[in-house]
């Protein structure tokens, strides 16, 4: 009885692989094109639309002798499906498709079996079709591997899965050297087929869920990239802002360094909009989230708190901050003068501040927000420094005076405005008792 076990062999039916390898092929294929429907990532389509050329070209290589096709028909379409999957590779990661390479082994294939004498010894398209599915499964573990966002998964299964199909497939390439003819790789890869094909369904099914997370993974990140970006300029909202302010702040307090901030405000951002229209008016703001981005550090914290106010944290001294801020405005002046075909003088006020790191955030954009008052009543388009414990309203002592750049003169509506601003921090620093109420009743 033992005996007969040791004896009993698992044989699989070629056939039986076939009718495997189309259902499987198409049912995945049915899948990713679901999910494509429903997150619409151009990906996942072109991931599909492969798995159905495939199992189609399984399905025909399968009815060989039954149907009468161009020679090595069958065989072209499961290259091109092979492109396809590096192509989607490709559009997963927002590269362009490339269209005659995706193309060029299934082409390749084809013109080898027109030409006599090329593809007509069995060894040489096992060892043609071998290299052509090994290099672009090569090439789909490159598209992948290049990816390095932190937010997608870790990047050894995505490069594993691939990278090891293709060394299955290139194996009948050393052995062509080592067999003694062409009958003997033929034989070996034929008895090797079953082998062959269960790798090949299994890098298949791996490689569908392998599609599927990245995806999943591609749509969460894009949620909290929209979650937490302006949509007009693309700068970080408040939101986002105070997140990366809190690390930025831990950072300094590390190293002990000063932590600084700017307030930027577009002047007469309202007379653009009412004189030029709201179109324009978006342009400005852009054009000026463009200018701010190029003109500071990659390290520096930028957002958009709502209508024309920006807000920068970024790590240094007042002065470094001040010369930052100068190089903003003047970069937004003469990018601003002519917008399109009209001439618009967009200029931009600012207000920075700055203290040890131990100073909050909050803090540090009320002094800013302070100084930019002061410029805007300065004359608008400079820079004006707070002067710490500007927000100290508490404490009943007069407002420092903190310096700003020349004058290019104020406006009456400018001194009124300023008046305002000025009577409503006089309010907040000494707020009426309620025997002052009464003795105004009275």
């Amino acid at each position: 009885m033992v005996q007969q076990s040791h004896q009993a062999t698992i044989t699989l039916d070629v056939s039986t692989l076939f009718v495997i390898a189309i259902c499987i092929s198409a049912l995945l294929g049915l899948f990713l094109l679901s999910a494509w429907r429903q997150e619409r990532i151009r990906a996942l389509g072109w991931w599909g639309a492969a798995y159905l050329l495939g199992g189609f070209s399984v399905a025909l290589w399968a009815l060989d002798g039954v149907l009468v096709l161009p020679e090595g028909f069958a065989s072209a379409l499961l290259f091109l499906a092979c492109g396809m999957m590096w192509a989607a590779a490709r559009v997963f990661h927002g590269r362009e498709v490339p269209w005659v390479a995706m193309a060029a082994g299934a082409l390749a294939w084809l013109v080898a079996s027109a030409l006599p004498g090329v593809l007509e010894s069995p060894a040489h398209r096992v060892i043609g079709s071998s290299v052509i599915i090994s290099i672009y499964t090569f090439l789909t573990a490159f598209e992948l591997w290049r990816e390095r966002r932190k937010a997608l998964i870790a990047r050894w299964p995505a490069l594993f899965v691939p990278l090891l199909h293709g060394i299955v497939f290139l194996a009948p390439v050393p052995l062509a050297s080592v067999l003694p003819d062409d009958q003997g790789l033929v034989s070996l890869a034929g008895g090797w087929f079953a082998v062959f094909a269960i790798e090949a369904l299994l890098y298949v099914i791996g490689t569908a869920f392998i599609v599927v997370t990245l995806s999943k993974d591609q749509v969460v990140r894009l949620q909290r990239t929209a979650a937490s970006t302006d949509p007009l300029t693309g700068l970080y909202n408040r939101r986002a802002f105070f997140e990366g302010a809190a690390r930025m702040q831990a950072v300094q307090q590390r190293k002990d360094e000063p932590l600084a901030a700017m307030v930027f405000d577009l002047d007469h951002f309202k007379m653009v909009n009412d004189r030029f229209g709201h179109f324009v008016g978006d342009e400005v703001l852009k054009l000026f989230a463009g200018t701010i981005a190029g003109n500071l550090r990659a390290t520096d914290l930028v957002a958009r708190f709502g209508g024309e106010e920006f807000v920068v944290l970024l790590p240094g001294s007042l002065d470094e901050a001040a010369i930052a801020a100068e190089r903003v405005r003047q970069a937004f002046e003469v990018a601003g003068a002519v917008i399109g075909p009209q001439a618009i003088g967009a200029t931009v006020s600012v207000g920075i501040s700055a203290g040890p790191a131990t100073t909050t955030v909050s803090t540090l954009l009320m002094e800013a927000d302070a100084a930019l008052y002061r410029a805007k009543t300065a004359g608008r388009n400079r820079v004006a420094r707070a002067v710490p414990g500007e927000t100290s309203l508490g404490s009943g002592a007069p407002l420092p005076v903190a310096p700003v750049l020349p004058a290019l003169g104020t406006t009456a509506a400018d001194a009124k405005a300023w008046e305002e601003a000025n009577a409503a921090i006089f309010w907040q620093a000494h707020p009426p008792r309620e025997n002052d109420l009464g003795s105004a009743a009275a």
